[in-house]
């Protein structure tokens, strides 16, 4: 995408449906206005915003069709609003996704965290023809699927106005504070990075594990264990940090943390009022999936990349935990554990998340029980 000096914002929604649905008023009508009104907003008396809406987009180029015109205008766009309904949109073929399901699963799939999704009551999805009601059904299904924060369903225009002004005000100041950060991050030749450098293995162990228990337990530090209760999906986990304060290779670094959870059973007192334990592993540069499931023991178990690291679940011992990625400095150490904590509200995996931490206490107690008794 070319560099521009405004802020590009992306209304996707459908175009000929009414809202609300006993108006006269389309949502294409609905997103003219809200163009003008977004780019009237100005900065010290200079224009901020550009919107792309596709009833004024110019021509494309004879190799684009419609399709490939509204996906690249996602990809190219800083800020992506979807405004649904419901409706999946018009789509080439009878088995196909509808053409605002794919600009909102596009938008997810190139960047998760431009995208703000605006609900308004769904349509009926059993009043059109058979393909069309399929389609509209994957995409309510889809949507639901993704458990996207909407601060409530909109009914009125007025609502709808104020709904896109608080996400386009939320998306700017999010995704600034993050470029601030990804920008301080990026040399790590330099400021506390360089400081944990110079650090020895331990040390450095000591200041990763100090920031994220920070972090987990708003500012305070706990004196003795490297531990924290936090609320996940309202259940209270307990939560180990650890640290490996080099690159995964390196055994001396590695094998300062270990296999942490085949010590939770010396830890099953800490388990009353609480679930799990999860581990957090703070890793001082990449993680990869390979090096997750060799620390597990084997591969057959939920592995997932993200952002922040990779997360690996074993659905049979309920064993749980993260590498957090590049913790080079305490701001790279924060940004990664929230990194996470959106993924697992973004995804819904909180819920499976605390519902496995539950499980891994049972176990946890039977294993600690079975070892006193003997």
């Amino acid at each position: 995408m070319a560099q521009s000096k405004r802020i590009k914002v992306m209304l996707s929604s459908r175009c000929n449906d009414r809202f609300p649905a006993d108006s006269d008023q389309t949502l294409s009508n609905i997103r003219e206005q809200l163009k003008r009104e977004i780019e009237g907003t100005k900065l010290f008396g200079k224009q901020v915003f550009e919107v792309w809406i596709n009833e004024d987009a110019p021509s494309a180029d004879g190799m684009q069709d419609s399709w490939d015109a509204c996906l690249q205008a996602v990809r190219d766009c800083d800020v992506l609003l979807v405004l649904s309904n419901g409706n999946a949109g018009w789509a080439s073929g009878d088995g196909d996704i509808g053409i605002c399901h794919a600009e909102y699963m596009e938008g997810l799939a190139t960047t998760r965290g431009k995208v703000r999704f605006i609900a308004m009551p769904n349509i009926p999805t059993g009043d059109g023809q058979v393909a069309e009601t399929a389609r509209n059904q994957r995409f309510q299904a889809f949507i639901a699927q993704q458990t996207p924060f909407r601060g409530g369903m909109v009914s009125t225009v007025e609502q709808l106005r104020s709904r896109v002004q608080e996400a386009l005000l939320d998306a700017l100041v999010v995704l600034t504070q993050r470029g601030v950060t990804a920008a301080a991050s990026s040399r790590f030749d330099m400021g506390q990075a360089l400081d944990w450098t110079r650090m020895d293995f331990r040390q450095r162990k000591r200041a990763m594990e100090a920031v994220l228990l920070q972090a987990l337990n708003g500012g305070k530090v706990p004196a003795s264990e490297a531990l924290a209760i936090v609320p996940i999906a309202g259940v209270n986990v307990v939560v180990f940090v650890h640290a490996i304060p080099a690159a995964f290779t390196v055994a001396a670094a590695r094998e300062l943390v270990g296999k942490p959870f085949l010590r939770d059973h010396e830890h099953a007192d800490l388990l009353k009022g609480a679930e799990g334990p999860l581990h957090l592993i703070a890793c001082h540069r990449g993680a990869t999936e390979t090096q997750a499931t060799t620390l597990l023991g084997f591969p057959d178990a939920t592995v997932v990349s993200g952002s922040f690291g990779i997360f690996v679940a074993d659905d049979v011992q309920k064993v749980q935990f993260a590498f957090l990625a590049n913790c080079r400095d305490a701001s790279q150490t924060r940004h990664a554990l929230q990194r996470f904590r959106e993924w697992l509200d973004q995804t819904g995996e909180a819920q499976i998340l605390a519902k496995r931490a539950a499980s891994r206490a049972k176990i946890v107690k039977v294993i600690a029980a079975e070892l006193e008794g003997r």
